[in-house]
């Protein structure tokens, strides 16, 4: 299934099923996953590996050396999971030396004109709308959707079952189970659609809105939040990863709501 009018080194590993369009370059030091498509015009570079079933749109760039000048050539690697789409003109970076990888989780869609810095880490399930760029070392959790047109600043850190509004600048850490929106970006209240559709019961989404009433709508600081949620409300998975999240962030979280 591969198109003669391709080049494929042949160093590169490709399993059973895979089939790729015309005018395709795979170098080296390359692995694709049984039934995945290639498009026509796609770029695998080396140190891509790429899973099942994915789906890989005209004009793609993949494994592409990072856009970083203290990248010394070392040894690195994109990683694709299964089952996601990357769409047209989608360029997903090389790792360098501090994470070794850029990885795109399954299940996952890159929409047209996403770019994915080096070190990068998307969850799975993740969705990433038109042109949505990410500058090196960021983080997204699972299921998180990024509105079209956002840029993400390094080293950001979004969680789990987060929505971004479309057009936005996010400069600091996005905790989970939020929606964030405005400028400067700020919490805009939990993403309890996204929640329900994903499982969660009007209980454990009652519990992470008192979180986040906490957090962001009574006035109180981090630290005085964060010493409030921990002595009155019960040790969940949910309330834990918060806390976790809030802690571990170097560049600090978004803003609290902030009325019109």
């Amino acid at each position: 299934m591969i198109q003669p009018l391709s080049y494929v080194h042949p160093g590169a590993k490709i399993a059973e099923n895979v089939v790729i369009d015309p005018f395709v370059v795979i170098h080296k030091n390359v692995e694709i996953g049984e039934g995945t498509w290639i498009g026509p015009n796609v770029t695998i570079m080396e140190g891509a590996r790429i899973g099942k079933n994915c789906r890989i749109f005209p004009g793609a760039v993949i494994a592409a050396i990072p856009q970083d000048l203290k990248f010394e050539g070392e040894d690195t690697l994109t990683v694709i999971g299964d089952n996601t789409t990357i769409r047209e003109c989608v360029t997903v970076n090389r790792g360098t030396k501090d994470k070794w990888q850029t990885v795109v989780g399954s299940g996952c869609l890159l929409m047209a004109y996403v770019h994915v810095a080096h070190d990068c880490i998307i969850g799975d399930n993740s969705i990433l709308a038109n042109s949505v760029q990410l500058a090196g070392h960021v983080t997204i959790g699972e299921s998180a959707i990024i509105g079209g047109i956002s840029a993400v600043h390094q080293f950001v850190n979004i969680g789990a079952h987060v929505m971004i509004s479309g057009g936005s600048l996010v400069r600091k850490d996005v905790p989970p189970y939020t929606k964030a929106a405005r400028e400067p970006l700020s919490y805009e209240g939990v993403n309890s659609v996204g929640l329900r559709r994903r499982g969660f019961t009007p209980e454990k989404i009652a519990e992470i809105q008192e979180i986040y009433r906490i957090l962001f709508l009574r006035g109180y600081n981090n630290a005085q939040a964060i010493k409030k949620i921990e002595t009155e409300m019960s040790a969940t998975k949910e309330r834990d990863e918060i806390l976790a999240f809030i802690g571990e962030s170097d560049r600090g979280i978004m803003k609290g709501y902030m009325s019109k």
